[in-house]
């Protein structure tokens, strides 16, 4: 079985979860960071090198308060209690997002992960928060163009591998595969650049009940696929 180097995971199903099960949407989240930990460990030990979660998108603020709240305060207890564990690891830690409206508590757990893990290499987990692929792709496209205008080069010498260098995901690179829990069949506004050309597998499963298992059974699904990349295998040249 071929292990993708990277793997992207839309992390649904939390509520849901709970609800089936009489519990707060909070238990549900709890469960969720619960399976985040057992995802990562699953991963390193298959050798991937790269994971990516959609931990909270620039959409999700718009949900009730309370539960906005809940999942800063999960956020904080991952990365607290956790933080450690990956550290030790060799895990490194990224973030992508818009950081700049952002509290000052959270911006500064954000930061301490980044730079404690900084020099590791066993594994990079990237944690997209306060994000949204459209927003990424609208900055990245004012960064562009502030660079013309400063002369740096010009509009015609804007490419796309030049335009990367301009997104939140520089220097990571893309998804092999992406998987998406609780059944839903969309991308959610979740790196929409960079998913040009991965494997998809949506999983019906919730989130909370995603582990090893799981995860091999994604990961054996896209190993069934050709990946084409918008050519032809040779197979189908040859017929």
């Amino acid at each position: 079985m071929t292990t993708p180097t990277h793997i992207a995971i839309i992390m649904d199903g939390n509520g849901r979860w709970a609800k089936a099960r009489g519990l707060p949407r909070a238990a549900g989240h709890k469960a969720g960071v619960d399976a985040l930990r057992r995802t990562v460990r699953s991963a390193g030990d298959l050798g991937v090198k790269w994971v990516t979660v959609y931990a909270f998108s620039s959409e999700n603020w718009s949900r009730p308060q309370t539960e906005v709240t809940d999942l800063m305060s999960l956020l904080k207890i991952f990365i607290r209690r956790d933080l450690a564990e990956l550290h030790n690891s060799g895990v490194r830690v990224k973030i992508i997002g818009d950081r700049h409206n952002l509290k000052a508590d959270i911006r500064g757990l954000l930061e301490e992960a980044e730079t404690l893990t900084a020099r590791n290499s066993a594994m990079t987990l990237v944690i997209a928060f306060n994000y949204g692929g459209r927003d990424e792709i609208a900055r990245a496209a004012a960064k562009a163009a502030q660079a013309i205008a400063d002369g740096r080069f010009t509009a015609a010498e804007l490419t796309p591998e030049r335009f990367e260098g301009f997104l939140d995901t520089i220097d990571i690179p893309d998804p092999d595969l992406l998987i998406r829990t609780s059944g839903e069949v969309r991308l959610s506004n979740f790196l929409l650049w960079q998913l040009a050309y991965t494997e998809l597998v949506f999983m019906p499963c919730y989130w909370p009940d995603f582990g090893r298992e799981q995860l091999l059974e994604a990961i054996s699904e896209y190993t069934s696929r050709d990946r084409r990349f918008g050519g032809l295998v040779d197979r189908d040249v040859a017929s």
